[in-house]
């Protein structure tokens, strides 16, 4: 829970909250290039506390046909008694590998058994040593535990060595895309179905394809918030402006923020950053944003279609296109958040926050930085990147 309140329950990995689905709608058409979904669980009796900018811890399960197709290249039954790894308790393989452990997720202990139960003879023995890590790396990328059952058949096992080899299956953490103020008992997530093809097997997202398409309104659903103590909003009474920046999935933070800025009527404004490829098949939230633009929740919404021109367009190209009013913005001592992918996203909109201090600001690139610098160490500048 984000503050624990007296008297009310605590949740944990050990001790989560069994939620349901309440209600789950596609946020995108079938022609985008990914299936975005949006979900509501219920929470109802809980006691379950959380603030905008928290994530919501969720306890997936494996796909059922993942895991009989990896009980068929152990020459297993299913039927095999092992000991759960996180109950403890003594359970069918099937269930254990359902519920317990990962199987997109290769240990390093699966890799080094596989090489004494093949004397040395897979490809796996060379890539084990210490300076083959980046190519060790490389060969696991898209590779789940069947793979490696698959192309090292002489590799036998016994049903408790082999769970005994896998990583138990985690949690994984989803920005909560709603505000309590506004949904009560009840939470929202906004989650990207993750699919794709890799060594001839289609693959899935344990987390998301479990959303999507393995959880009914009578399944079981895990879950405890995690707190997100370093992304929060200004208090409502404060006069504090903020901007925004959340392309994909990133938005689910700041749909949270505006739900709770309505709810308060909070005084500083708004300006939103969203991106997606294309306005007609990603257009996320499109109602919900409009009224906020029409009562004042939200006084600016710029957004980014990759591919509805010729041109690709991205939030930190409208970021640098209004860089002008950005500025004055944060001259206004506006706080600037910033949520979504860590590895190109997050960058580029970083260079542009430095590139547009310069140019509006007229400052020079040290300038700009220790200026973005100073932004950080005031809390003005917060990212909630993965």
């Amino acid at each position: 829970m984000s503050t624990p309140t007296p008297g009310k329950p605590v949740y944990n990995v050990k001790n989560p909250f069994i939620s349901h689905l309440a209600r789950a709608y596609d946020l995108s058409t079938p022609e985008a290039p990914k299936h975005t979904r949006h979900y509501e669980l219920d929470l109802t009796g809980s006691g379950l506390e959380y603030l905008p900018g928290d994530s919501l811890a969720v306890q997936p399960t494996n796909d059922p046909a993942l895991v009989d197709d990896t009980l068929a290249a152990l020459g297993f039954t299913g039927s095999e008694e092992v000991t759960h790894a996180k109950t403890g308790a003594t359970v069918p393989i099937r269930q254990a590998l359902i519920e317990g452990n990962s199987l997109t997720d290769v240990d390093n202990k699966l890799l080094k058994a596989v090489v004494e139960k093949t004397g040395g003879a897979s490809i796996i023995t060379d890539l084990l040593a210490l300076e083959k890590k980046e190519e060790l790396r490389n060969y696991l990328w898209g590779r789940f535990v069947i793979d490696i059952l698959l192309e090292n058949p002489s590799a036998k096992f016994e049903p408790q060595e082999f769970i005994s080899v896998l990583k138990k299956l985690n949690i994984r953490l989803y920005s909560i895309s709603s505000s309590q103020r506004a949904v009560g008992e009840s939470v929202h997530l906004t989650v990207a179905t993750v699919r794709y093809t890799s060594h001839g097997r289609t693959r899935g997202g344990v987390a998301s394809t479990f959303l999507a398409e393995r959880v009914t309104e009578s399944t079981p659903i895990p879950v405890f918030v995690n707190a997100g103590k370093g992304f929060r909003l200004p208090e409502p009474e404060e006069d504090i402006p903020v901007i925004m920046c959340g392309p994909g999935t990133g938005i689910a933070p700041f749909r949270a923020f505006l739900q709770e800025r309505q709810a308060t009527k909070a005084k500083g404004k708004a300006w939103l950053f969203f991106g997606e490829v294309s306005a007609s098949s990603c257009s996320f939230y499109k109602d919900e944003f409009a009224a906020w633009l029409a009562d004042g929740t939200l006084a600016r919404l710029d957004c980014a279609w990759s591919r509805d021109q010729a041109e690709k367009i991205y939030v930190q190209n409208k970021m640098t296109e209004a860089g002008a009013e950005f500025w004055a913005w944060l001259e206004q001592g506006a706080i600037f958040y910033v949520c979504g992918d860590a590895s190109r996203m997050a960058v580029d909109v970083d260079k542009a926050l430095h590139s547009l201090i310069e140019t509006h600001g007229g400052k020079t690139p040290e300038e700009a930085a220790a200026y973005v610098v100073q932004m950080k160490a005031d809390k003005r500048y917060r990212r909630d990147v993965y």
